[in-house]
């Protein structure tokens, strides 16, 4: 089911999408392909995702926007990042080229595996501790822990890993398109639907 929140206003698509998702056929949410490809990397494009599964509060591309804590629109993550996670979109369209602002709010225990993405990211803790690493694999002793108020510039890629140990949100801001591309293939969520 496609959920869009607009000003408070929440429309829901058919299910169509989801059956062509299943079928393996390729992707289109609201108009924007989503592919894999990158040499078997599991690249999908992150921004058909959240237009699909997530939960998003966006205001007209040139509109003043305020959103208190409050009036944050939360959906499930989309299908490139483990189950359990919700996110919100906060300002923008992270699947189309321009600036983005991205909420993810992670369950607890939570780990997304080493990924690049083709664009820089800018990640701000709201609240918790976010762990992130640098390199092919995890190795968690290597990790650094950011707390609330913490901020990591990560360019574009920049093979890291994440991860959670309890409730965390973060705000995650760059231009689009957004994606993400996971390192082993076996590690892209969407195979082990």
């Amino acid at each position: 089911m496609m959920r869009r929140f607009t000003a408070g206003r929440v429309d829901v698509a058919d299910s169509a999408w989801q059956q062509r998702r299943r079928s393996g056929a390729t992707r289109r949410a609201q108009g924007i392909e989503m592919h894999k490809g990158y040499a078997g990397t599991g690249s999908v494009l992150l921004l058909a995702a959240c237009a699909a599964y997530a939960a998003v509060a966006t205001a007209q591309d040139d509109a003043h926007t305020m959103i208190a804590p409050k009036d944050i629109q939360w959906g499930p993550a989309p299908p490139t990042l483990p189950k359990g996670a919700k996110i919100a979109v906060l300002q923008g369209d992270p699947g189309k080229d321009g600036p983005f602002v991205i909420r993810l709010m992670t369950p607890g225990p939570y780990r997304v595996a080493p990924h690049w993405h083709s664009r820089d990211e800018q990640l701000t803790v709201i609240s918790g501790t976010f762990y992130l690493g640098l390199g092919d694999t995890v190795d968690m002793k290597k990790a650094k822990a950011l707390p609330a108020g913490g901020f990591h510039y990560l360019p574009a890629k920049a093979h890291h890993y994440a991860y959670s140990k309890a409730r965390t949100i973060v705000q995650v801001s760059g231009t689009g398109p957004f994606d993400i591309n996971y390192l082993n293939p076996a590690d892209d969520p969407q195979k082990k639907m």
